[in-house]
């Protein structure tokens, strides 16, 4: 008889707790109602819509699957980010395309004189090509994190694609610290050239010389136009190892909300020097007679550094005449 009671307490409490909850929980949202969003789903689960689950790890936040309010940036990432990185890179490369057209090949307009110049010994241009190798390779594998999946994926398919992602992830972590280190060097090494002056006032205002032949305005060993991609590359590069030392570890960061603000930034900053490189490397190869040398064999033509960095070319020959000329004996 006793059990029997019992048994009748428990199904009483259960009917009483369904009869005052389960209405309440129905009220909230019907699943089945063609009118659902799925917004109203997630605001049902309670917690903001969060969907988390239970970890063993460190890391707490691995236990969160689902955040509604990501929803903002998970469409930038894919939508605005997508466009503005093809966009920078595409419109650099139509822009450089169709100035070739126009201008051609920037000649010496005196020709070649056969006598050599120093402008970058062995060290700057071992930092030099530190930094750009570097670059490119993390440009790559970070253009492909954003467009990999539907640019290269349909055309290398699914193992070609998943080998190259892993090794280009693989690089991007790794080369980002020898691309620090260059940074550093360049900054060392060239920053007193690289302070504006009045002299780059003329440079711009005569474009360069780059627009109409026969035109040489005066610059020193950096003219503004390099001082400008410097800067750049300085600034920008900093920003993108600041930021990428956040993304690789997320652990160091307060929040994910400051976490989606860096990796925005590291991609947008990316996404503008990948296409001021691509000026620069137009410039340095085939845009330029000449100019390659500097960062090839180091030495330039003596007629190219005067036409376009005659300033300069005072002050090495000033050097040099001090240096050879004789002194008198102690």
């Amino acid at each position: 008889m006793a059990q029997q009671i019992h048994r009748l307490v428990v199904a009483l409490g259960l009917a009483l707790t369904l009869g005052l909850f389960a209405p309440q929980a129905m009220a909230q949202v019907n699943p089945t109602a063609q009118s659902v969003t799925e917004e109203a789903l997630f605001n049902a689960l309670g917690n903001g819509g969060n969907v988390t689950g239970r970890i063993t790890i460190p890391d707490a936040h691995a236990g969160q699957l689902i955040a509604p309010e990501n929803r903002a940036w998970a469409a930038l990432q894919g939508d605005t980010l997508h466009t503005i990185s093809i966009w920078a890179v595409i419109g650099m490369v139509a822009l450089l395309t169709l100035f070739y057209l126009v201008r051609g090949k920037i000649r010496i307009d005196s020709g070649m004189s056969g006598r050599k110049i120093l402008r970058f010994n062995a060290i700057e241009r071992f930092a030099h090509w530190t930094l750009a190798s570097t670059f490119i390779i993390l440009a790559l594998s970070g253009l492909n994190i954003i467009i990999g999946r539907t640019v290269l994926l349909p055309m290398l398919g699914e193992g070609a694609f998943g080998t190259l992602s892993a090794w280009g992830k693989v690089a991007h972590n790794f080369l980002a610290w020898p691309f620090m280190v260059a940074l550093v060097m360049i900054l060392v090494l060239w920053v007193i050239h690289n302070i504006p002056n009045k002299v780059d006032l003329e440079w711009i205002k005569q474009g360069g010389g780059l627009l109409k032949k026969g035109v040489h305005p005066p610059a020193k060993k950096f003219n503004a136009g390099q001082k400008i991609i410097f800067w750049a590359v300085v600034l920008g590069g900093a920003a993108l190892s600041f930021t990428g030392v956040m993304l690789l570890f997320p652990n160091e960061v307060a929040s994910f909300a400051d976490w989606q603000f860096y990796q925005t930034i590291h991609a947008l900053t990316a996404a503008v020097l990948s296409a001021i490189i691509i000026a620069h490397i137009y410039i340095g190869s085939v845009g330029m007679e000449g100019a390659f040398d500097a960062m090839g064999s180091g030495e330039v033509d003596e007629n190219w550094a005067k036409e376009h960095h005659s300033l300069w070319v005072k002050e090495v020959k000033g050097e040099a005449a001090s240096e050879a000329r004789p002194h008198p004996a102690e």
